[in-house]
Order: C-alpha cells, then structure tokens, then sequence
C-alpha cells in the first residue's frame, strides 16, 4: 500500500475514534445523564430497549467478565438505568431491562449514532455503501483477532507486544 493512503487512512481512523469518544462525552456531560460514564451509556446500548438480556448475553456482547459487568449493573440499577426482572417461568433466570430513564438515555445515544451514521453515508451510492461496509467489516475483523490475541497473551506472530 501507498504509504501516503495508509497515514492519511491512519490519521483519519484515529481522529474519527478520539473525535466520537470526545464529542459523546461531553454531550454526556452537559445533558441530562451528566451521571452516566461512556461505558455505563455503551452497557445500556448493550442491554438495548426491549430485549430483556441475561448478564451472560450482555457482557459477552461487550467483551467484558461478568464481573465487571456486575459492577457496571449495580452502578446503572443504582442510579435508576437498569433493573433486574426475574423471568417468571423460571424465577432463577434473572434478564436485565431499562427502567424508563434508562431507556431515554437508551434514544438519545442511538440518535447520535443513527445522525452520525447518516452523515457518514451521505452522498454514497448503494455499491459504494458496499465498498464502505467491507472496508468496515475488514476493520472489525482485525479489532477480534487482537482482542482475542490479546486474551491469549503476548503475539509471536507479529513481534507487537501492544498498541
């Protein structure tokens, strides 16, 4: 690859990340869930508005232990984003839902998301949106294998010992 493509690709990966991280965090700060964290608002997201999840399901999607999620749950239940509902066929199976502040901040990020998103794709063709998704996809694709390498320890593979 052109060295060229690769750092402005490189540059624009990067300032795409840190300029989302900010902007949801100080939008975060400055509304009405001054109270959530980036992740509180991300295992919200995870939780979603109707499917009520088991812990299993959710921290499994958000690639973090139960524990850690337990502790996330306990913090959102406590300031009144989450609650635990009992399944009533079999009162031992506990699912996660949103209370109905839970499920405002739930709209409000997906909104950002979906403007976000919107403005993203504007001006591209259904064949290029393809083009976008793969390119997407052939990120994502790499993210797993480093977040799966990472768990496996220290790569041989590539001499990388970290980021």
């Amino acid at each position: 690859m052109d060295k060229e493509i690769y750092e402005r690709i490189n540059e624009k990966l990067v300032r795409g990340y840190r300029d989302i991280s900010n902007i949801e965090e100080k939008e975060l700060r400055k509304g009405p869930f001054h109270d959530l964290s980036i992740k509180e608002l991300h295992t919200i997201n995870a939780i979603t508005m109707y499917h009520h999840k088991t812990s299993s399901q959710v921290s499994q999607e958000m690639r973090v232990t139960p524990g850690t999620l337990t502790a996330a749950i306990n913090n959102l239940a406590r300031k009144g984003y989450v609650q635990r509902l009992r399944e009533k066929t079999d009162r031992r199976v506990i699912r996660l839902g949103l209370t109905r502040k839970g499920r405002s901040a739930y709209r409000l990020h997906d909104s950002f998301h979906r403007k976000m998103v919107m403005s993203f794709l504007d001006g591209f063709n259904k064949d290029e949106i393809s083009l976008i998704e793969h390119a997407v996809d052939n990120l994502i694709e790499f993210l797993e294998d480093k977040n799966h390498a990472a768990k496996q320890g220290p790569s041989e593979r590539d001499g990388m010992q970290s980021c």
